[in-house]
């Protein structure tokens, strides 16, 4: 099963659970996370749910580039790690 890992930035903000998915594509997984904690949503994807700007995933330590359908594809083994970006001087 693929495993979604949420890091520290967001746990700031809400619960941030560590899920394992047999989902096939990465908003499947998002989903996943979502039932499990629904104030999660607004906290990665926008109202029309895109990725939000300050948000940054990586699955197999390669970063996501389509932040609209949000569809790259899911191994079974597959590392999806969701993180705040953070900016600044």
């Amino acid at each position: 099963m693929a495993k979604m890992i949420f890091t520290q930035q967001l746990a700031r903000f809400t619960e941030v659970p560590e899920i394992e998915t047999s989902a096939t594509r990465l908003r499947e997984a998002l989903e996943t996370a979502f039932e499990a904690n629904s104030r999660l949503r607004g906290y990665i994807l926008d109202e029309q749910g895109h990725l939000r700007p300050n948000v940054v995933i990586f699955i197999d330590g390669l970063r996501v580039r389509d932040r609209l359908k949000l569809d790259a594809a899911l191994d079974a083994g597959s590392h999806i790690y969701v993180l705040q970006a953070l900016s600044g001087g």
